[in-house]
């Protein structure tokens, strides 16, 4: 119990050295989102009225945008900023002018929706070909999937969006290249919105299914590992039949390392799908998170940036915890 506490413990205490280290970067940074944005406020005042300009409205304006008074002490406004987190009040999007926590929270499902089936695509081919290159290690079929794989994780997964989208998307016209479902769809459990989402996250998805080459490789190199195991010379003597032997032993211990490297690659998507989603239009965290960039929309971008810090230390946490529950040869904290 005391090693569950302690990680917790550190998932708690990461989250906040990272909160704490980006709103003092943020804030520090010269021409940073105080600064930008009474700038902003003031040319549009300026500009409604052509006449003096009330830095007092302007101070209340930037207080509801980012959940912190600029006239206030820096650690007055730290203070300000972690109660308002705690309500789960993330400030108001200067661009779309909505509730930041409104926008990522109806963008959260919709990226989830693309990674899941990317991650349960990658996990079930990464398996299933690992595990054939090893059964057949040495042979032609093991060697050229084993180039095929080293090929396909050198290429970077936005390439491959970039040629989806040109190829199947633009030349060819077979998936279309923006949005999350089709214009004339409504939100809803009905075939047709459950088809006109797979049918628009179809591209994004085959973008990131790529990533089985790097988990064959590594089930490859666990399941040889394994083969070389005694009990697996024990049970071929005992004249178990082979079949058995690769799923009850080899497989069963060989995906136990990709269990890890699974959950860790969860949070880390979520980071990369910055880029991806821009790439498709599609309207997910990442999509917001470009356009909050590129817009300088400071309390959109710290949102998104929460999200994403959230998702990478909640799946290392997880598999920290789990991985001694599925593999019994593992023994953590005070049960070593």
């Amino acid at each position: 119990m005391r090693y569950y506490a302690e990680r917790t413990l550190q998932a708690f205490v990461t989250i906040f050295i990272v909160v704490t280290v980006t709103f003092v970067m943020i804030r520090l940074i010269p021409g940073g989102p105080m600064d930008f944005m009474r700038a902003q406020l003031m040319q549009q005042a300026q500009g409604q009225g052509g006449g003096t300009t009330d830095m007092a409205r302007i101070n209340e304006l930037v207080e509801a945008y980012t959940n912190v008074q600029p006239d206030k002490p820096m650690w007055r406004q730290y203070i300000d900023y972690l109660n308002a987190l705690l309500h789960l009040d993330l400030g108001t999007s200067v661009w779309y002018d909505r509730e930041v926590a409104s926008i990522l929270a109806s963008a959260i499902p919709w990226t989830v929706f693309v990674l899941s089936i990317s991650l349960l695509i990658n996990f079930t081919l990464g398996i299933g070909l690992g595990a054939l290159m090893a059964y057949f290690e040495g042979s032609r079929f093991d060697v050229g999937s084993t180039l095929f794989a080293i090929v396909s994780t050198s290429v970077p997964y936005y390439v491959v969006a970039i040629l989806l989208v040109y190829v199947f998307g633009y030349r060819l016209g077979w998936f279309p290249t923006g949005g999350r479902i089709p214009s004339d769809v409504e939100v809803g459990l009905t075939v047709e919105f459950v088809t006109g989402a797979l049918y628009h996250a179809a591209l994004p998805v085959l973008s990131l299914v790529t990533g089985f080459a790097g988990l064959a490789i590594s089930m490859r190199a666990n399941s040889i590992s394994v083969l070389g195991e005694d009990y697996i010379r024990v049970a071929r003597l005992r004249g178990i039949r082979t079949r058995n032997i690769a799923l009850k032993h080899v497989v069963r211990n060989a995906i136990l390392p990709i269990w890890t490297q699974l959950l860790i690659s969860i949070g880390f998507l979520f980071g990369g799908s910055i880029i991806l989603e821009q790439i498709f239009k599609y309207h997910g965290v990442g999509y917001f998170m470009y356009q909050a960039i590129q817009s300088r929309d400071y309390p959109l971008m710290m949102g998104g940036f929460l999200v994403i810090t959230v998702a990478v230390v909640i799946s290392v946490y997880v598999a920290d915890l789990s991985y001694g529950k599925i593999d019994p040869r593992v023994t953590v904290g005070d049960e070593e």
